[in-house]
């Protein structure tokens, strides 16, 4: 039977229509089913005896590390995925995660790196068009502890005022002193050497197009460090977080990045002299992150452990040198020593925290070197910080015509 064309577009659209009643109908039953299903329960308690009560999600079992808070509204992907992460428990001061699901190209490495999850609300489906799973899929799939229905920002307000401490989230045992029996043997974020974890074991060609040659020192680099270089007419190449100066200067790099990466600058003695060898010759190099800190490191500062670290996407930093403001993202729980770069005829401070006046940025007065402890890859402004990629390809050009290579 044949319709007029009017008629067509009725049934058409009411087809439409019902199609769409119907994935409306079945998400509403799944967040009902999510909401009213019981939920195991779960704990979290922290080194200093606090104890929270909440559901269990993700992978069944426990998980120990530092407990820290980020208080980013979206990326809670980029997060997970970034290896500075490593040995700690993420809080997510966003009341709601997962509700845009999971689209696996936007990782920053190759996997899940934090230690375990702790949010209020884990959104039941994934809304956005083009996710390939909901946040619970991908939590099991990679194995992840999670505690949520938990109040989060009781626990934010607690780590701000006790500061950073070691925690365990349990989904399966529930007995509280056999849980602080195993949180006593967890060590210290200070003094602990993490980059062998998440570094690269072979060196390997990200991109191999470009007229200039960065050498990336991986100590846990995020993929957008070198997606950036990438698009500025950069062959990237990423070295382990061990590689010597010699190993990496066969390639006969144009510059160098200083990755970011876990754990404490002050227990990485052998990537400290790689970056004081790196420096002696003279060859542009940019950090970013724990590579800021072992610049510093190299340059005869010290860094020390923060009360809480700063961890976030609206770090307000100021640049000393063109006097302006940057919305920064930032994820780190050391600093450089501000003492120290009073007493330093080397090194200058380019950038500072506007929350806490520490040090954000620093360069080298002798040496074409610089770093800034924020991520300028992360495009939180979305682009206050991208000029420093900028800054970094302009040095490496002049250093090139000058012939200035070792």
């Amino acid at each position: 039977m044949t319709y007029p064309a009017e008629q067509t577009i009725i049934f058409s659209t009411f087809r439409k229509v019902r199609i769409h009643l119907r994935i409306f109908d079945s998400r509403i039953l799944i967040s009902f089913l999510m909401k009213y299903t019981p939920k195991r329960p779960a704990l979290l308690v922290l080194a200093d005896g606090t104890v929270f009560h909440g559901k269990a999600a993700g992978h069944t079992g426990i998980s120990t590390g530092e407990l820290c808070f980020n208080t980013g509204m979206t990326g809670y992907q980029e997060i997970f995925t970034d290896p500075s992460y490593t040995g700690q428990l993420m809080v997510m001061a966003s009341v709601h995660i997962g509700n845009y699901g999971i689209k696996l190209d936007e990782s920053e490495s190759g996997g899940v790196k934090i230690a375990g999850l702790i949010c209020r609300n884990l959104s039941p489906i994934a809304s956005r068009k083009g996710s390939e799973m909901s946040i619970q899929e991908y939590l099991e799939q990679n194995k992840l502890v999670t505690i949520t229905d938990i109040d989060t920002r009781a626990i934010v307000r607690h780590v701000r005022s006790k500061g950073a401490m070691n925690a365990i989230i349990s989904t399966e045992i529930m007995d509280i002193e056999v849980l602080k029996a195993e949180l006593a043997k967890v060590p210290s974020m200070e003094g602990l050497e993490l980059s062998s974890r998440v570094s690269s074991k072979e060196p390997w060609d990200f991109s191999t197009e470009g007229d200039l040659k960065v050498a990336l020192l991986d100590e846990g680099f995020k993929y957008n460090i070198a997606r950036c270089l990438s698009e500025r007419g950069c062959r990237v190449r990423i070295f382990p977080y061990n590689s010597t100066f010699e190993e990496m200067q066969l390639w006969q790099p144009d510059g160098y990045m200083l990755s970011n990466g876990p754990g404490d600058p002050g227990a990485m003695p052998q990537a400290v002299a790689t970056v004081k060898a790196i420096l002696e010759s003279r060859t542009p190099t940019f950090g970013i992150c724990l590579g800021h800190q072992l610049l510093a490191e190299a340059s005869g500062l010290r860094t020390h452990k923060m009360h809480h670290g700063h961890r976030g996407i609206n770090h307000p930093v100021k640049n000393l040198v063109n006097d302006t403001c940057e919305i920064t993202s930032q994820n780190h729980g050391f600093a450089v020593n501000q003492e120290d770069l009073d007493r330093s005829n080397e090194v200058e401070v380019t950038h500072v925290n506007l929350n806490d006046k520490t040090v954000e940025g620093i360069r080298l007065k002798s040496r074409p070197a610089f770093s800034v402890q924020y991520h300028p890859e992360a495009a939180p402004g979305p682009h206050d910080a991208s000029y420093l990629f900028d800054e970094f390809i302009e040095l490496i050009r002049k250093s090139v015509e000058a012939g200035v290579k070792a």
